[in-house]
């Protein structure tokens, strides 16, 4: 039997029939904070995987609910007083862009990432690393629900200016013919798994034929498994889905699915178990990635039981984020030396199976970064760092070190450790960052 899809947004939350489970302060909470981030559930999170009996501290909740502490006092404040006082939408909207554009809407330099083709500008297209490209199709750039602590919050907010997105398959596959060293295209958002099995097909069987034998495999990023996993199931056009990826395997192809769950609740379903085991038939991959988040998943334990609950399932443990700066970070952010114990002490208490998976990771300007661990060298406390991908390949793997700083959430908050002025990478960095953006050459 389909199972239907119902969205809700700030226009309608207030129809759903928990709301009584609700508070008036929570609610008002959802009315301020909710306009300057965006906010989206569906009917499949409210039913099976939020416990309404303990919304006050419950992550799946948090997860998709805006909460007062996600904004700045001083924001908060400023949105709720136009709201209090019935201000005209063009003061609260303008007021509200202000808020967004100081909240660092587009972190790590992705604007860097965006690679031109001649004069022209491939607004949907990220190059970051040589062997990987990024494509943003226009329709997926949205998503079944909206993570709270999203660091692509900005597709979904209306800041057209600071948009990843492209129509032009065209474009795309030009791009490709010249850069051979891609062998990985990741397909991302939003969602693509938003997008009909139809237009999906439209973008990724191009990619299939001959031509493109350089590129091996064919990513989707998407957390339609845990906020809406009946896209495998019961969806009008969920066979359709399979038979796209059947002939993506059939091209000897890998397809790789980037699944997204950030909690053992996600997991725990029906309908996602079934959804995995489909998708596993095909002989596609699903990597499982999340950032560590405070009020979510900032225990060792619950890292331990997700990584050991998605090998039972056939999936393969990949990355442990640190949160992005940007957005809510301040709600969801943590020291690099807690992210590092949290992980070392998951990570011991699984088997081989489990340990595939790589972090803390930042994905910041120059690349991935590693926290391999906190160690004395020298008498000066340290953190042991690496690149898992640089925007120059010759920095992957290299360790380097930067000065201990218990405060620190994210990479540029640290200085070379020894006293050295720069971290070995910086002499070249300059010239990653060009008027172009970064192109391979």
């Amino acid at each position: 039997m389909e199972k239907i899809i119902k969205s809700y947004t700030l226009h309608n939350y207030r129809t759903l029939p928990q709301i009584n489970s609700l508070s008036d302060e929570m609610i008002r909470d959802i009315e301020v904070v909710g306009r300057v981030l965006p906010f989206k559930t569906n009917n499949y999170v409210i039913e099976e995987l939020i416990d309404w009996n303990n919304i006050e501290s419950d992550p799946i909740f948090t997860l998709n609910f805006p909460r007062k502490e996600m904004l700045e006092k001083k924001h908060y404040y400023m949105i709720e007083k136009l709201l209090n006082n019935d201000a005209e939408k063009t003061i609260i909207d303008a007021k509200v862009q202000q808020i967004r554009l100081s909240l660092n809407p587009n972190p790590a330099g992705q604007e860097h990432n965006v690679p031109y083709l001649g004069e022209i500008k491939l607004k949907g297209i990220q190059h970051k690393y040589p062997e990987t490209v990024l494509f943003f199709p226009s329709q997926g750039q949205t998503c079944h629900a909206y993570c709270t602590f999203c660091f692509r919050w900005p597709q979904f907010s209306g800041m057209s200016g600071l948009k990843f997105a492209m129509k032009e398959t065209d474009l795309l596959l030009k791009y490709l013919r010249i850069h051979k060293e891609v062998t990985d295209i990741l397909f991302t958002g939003g969602d693509p798994m938003v997008i009909s099995a139809s237009v999906l097909r439209s973008y990724i069987e191009p990619l299939l034929q001959p031509e493109f034998n350089h590129i091996h495999s064919i990513r989707i990023g998407t957390k339609s498994l845990t906020y809406w996993p009946y896209r495998f199931l019961s969806d009008k056009d969920s066979d359709d889905i399979f038979r796209l990826f059947d002939s993506i395997i059939a091209a000897g192809k890998n397809l790789s699915i980037q699944a997204h769950f950030n909690h053992p609740v996600e997991l725990s379903t029906d309908a996602v178990k079934q959804a995995i085991s489909r998708i596993r038939t095909t002989g596609a991959q699903i990597r499982t990635q999340s950032p560590l988040l405070k009020h979510i998943n900032d225990r060792p334990e619950l890292w331990a039981q997700m990584w050991r609950k998605q090998v039972d399932l056939g999936c393969i443990p990949y990355y442990m984020f640190v949160a992005r700066d940007t957005g809510s970070r301040h709600y969801f952010e943590l020291p690099l030396d807690k992210c590092w114990q949290i992980f070392r002490r998951a990570y011991r208490q699984v088997s081989g199976l489990c340990r595939t998976v790589r972090g803390p990771s930042m994905s910041d300007h120059p690349g991935k970064i590693q926290i391999l661990g906190v160690q004395e060298i020298k008498g000066e406390k340290v953190f042991v760092l690496r690149f898992l991908q640089g925007r120059d390949p010759k920095w992957v793997d290299i360790p380097f070190f930067a000065e201990y700083n218990p405060k620190a959430t994210w990479f540029d908050q640290l200085k070379p450790a020894f006293g050295e002025e720069k971290f070995f990478f910086e002499e070249n960095r300059s010239k990653l960052t060009r008027t172009k953006p970064f192109l391979f050459e």
